[in-house]
């Protein structure tokens, strides 16, 4: 039985929708560039049409998150709009191969809580093509990870890889010399003394300490 608390690993926004690429907090004064792709409408699905033909063609704004976030999300409402990975690639024509479209699609329904580092430029949109690879509290937790310890694509890729080959994510990081959970985190002095304190009259560690009270502060996740 699902969980209904659980947090969600998949994109809970309408497909196409700027939710992100709209948001001035994180991308500033071209939030205003952002482009909705509806894909009941027949003029949107030709725009998101021609957008994923562009992009398929020219991927050299790799460095560019909301560039890639924008072809992301044509590619997606491009699906939903035609039916099938494979009419939305004819559709689009270029160098839109029904690959690169899946691959696209599925950055674009990654969770908010993803989507936001990579319009901030923490996660590459390249790093979060592999990390859609993965499903479930999979995906979720190697996102953290890699901004955890700054991973490389290539050590993402080889996660997911290793994820879907059946290893769990704790083996799966492990392999490259990483631990999950393991992060730096600064605290203020008030907050730090008396976490130390609670700590040492509980005869346990810092960290068990912070694992407890966020459990009971952040509830199960909803």
């Amino acid at each position: 039985m699902p969980d209904d608390h659980a947090p969600s690993t998949d994109r809970k926004s309408p497909v196409g929708k700027p939710v992100i690429r709209g948001d001035p907090a994180l991308t500033g004064q071209r939030a205003k560039e952002a482009v909705e792709f509806d894909p009941d409408d027949p003029e949107s699905l030709a725009l998101a049409a021609e957008t994923v033909r562009r992009f398929s063609e020219n991927t050299a704004g790799a460095d560019d998150n909301v560039y890639m976030l924008r072809g992301a999300a044509a590619c997606a409402a491009l699906v939903r709009g035609e039916g099938s990975y494979k009419d939305a690639a004819a559709r689009a024509g270029g160098d839109a191969t029904v690959s690169f479209i899946r691959k696209w699609s599925r950055v674009h329904d990654l969770p908010r809580s993803i989507r936001v580092h990579v319009a901030k430029g923490e996660i590459a949109p390249t790093a979060a093509k592999h990390i859609a690879r993965v499903s479930g509290e999979a995906r979720l937790l190697l996102a953290w990870a890699a901004l955890d310890h700054d991973l490389t694509v290539r050590q993402i890729r080889a996660v997911a890889s290793r994820i879907n080959d059946g290893a769990s994510v704790e083996a799966a990081l492990a392999e490259e010399g990483y631990t999950l959970g393991e992060l730096t985190v600064s605290i203020d002095r008030d907050a730090y003394c008396k976490l130390r304190r609670e700590a040492a009259l509980d005869a346990t560690d810092p960290s068990a300490v912070i694992t407890e009270s966020l459990e009971s502060t952040l509830g199960d996740g909803s």
